[in-house]
């Protein structure tokens, strides 16, 4: 069964713009399957990156954003360790000694500011492993 309004030019001037809207709902649809399968990508690699990957033949293993963390803060408990004194073991307590040492050799040198007598305090987050 054919609908038609009579006039040749309207039925034809409808079904190229039928045919014209279904294109261009094609092509608006596949536009927004791409952006999704775009976004899906880039969630999908933020997530490998911030979980990490086993290690497969012929590729090694990928730490996580946590793992790689614990590792910073851990290696930055070592720096905090040399950097105040704490009773002869660190850099600071070597630098602190060959300054006394040095003040010893050449009494008529100008004095050095006085040092504080208690550390500043270690952040919390940081206490010595």
């Amino acid at each position: 069964m054919e609908v038609t309004t009579g006039v040749s030019a309207l039925d034809t001037a409808l079904v190229w713009g039928g045919a014209i809207s279904i294109l261009g709902g094609g092509t608006a649809l596949w536009r927004l399957i791409r952006a999704a399968m775009h976004l899906f990508r880039r969630t999908s690699q933020f997530l490998d990156d911030w979980y990490g990957e086993e290690g497969r033949p012929g590729v090694p293993a990928r730490p996580g954003v946590m793992e790689r963390v614990s590792g910073m803060e851990e290696r930055l408990g070592h720096v905090w360790h040399e950097v105040y004194p704490n009773n002869g073991s660190s850099l600071r307590d070597a630098v602190d000694q060959a300054n006394e040492r040095l003040a010893l050799l050449c009494p008529d040198a100008e004095p050095c500011p006085p040092q504080p007598t208690a550390p500043p305090a270690r952040p919390d987050d940081l206490a010595s492993p």
